[in-house]
């Protein structure tokens, strides 16, 4: 499987935002929308820069909510 996220998430957290409002609302919405996908092996293609799995990057959720905005 295959998903074109744009600029919502890169390798290593969650795309531009200008707000701590904007960034929890991003990372809800990846977790629902994106990571909410069983398949670890889905790729995720970022509108520029490097590819990624869902189930490389799903472990380091935590840690982008913790990083914050």
């Amino acid at each position: 499987m295959h998903a074109f996220t744009a600029d919502s998430i890169f390798p290593g957290g969650p795309g531009l935002t200008r707000n701590p409002t904007d960034f929890t609302s991003l990372v809800d919405d990846l977790e629902d929308r994106i990571f909410g996908r069983p398949d670890e092996g889905t790729w995720f293609y970022p509108g520029h820069g490097k590819d990624s799995t869902l189930g490389v990057e799903r472990p380091h959720v935590p840690e982008w909510r913790a990083r914050g905005w």
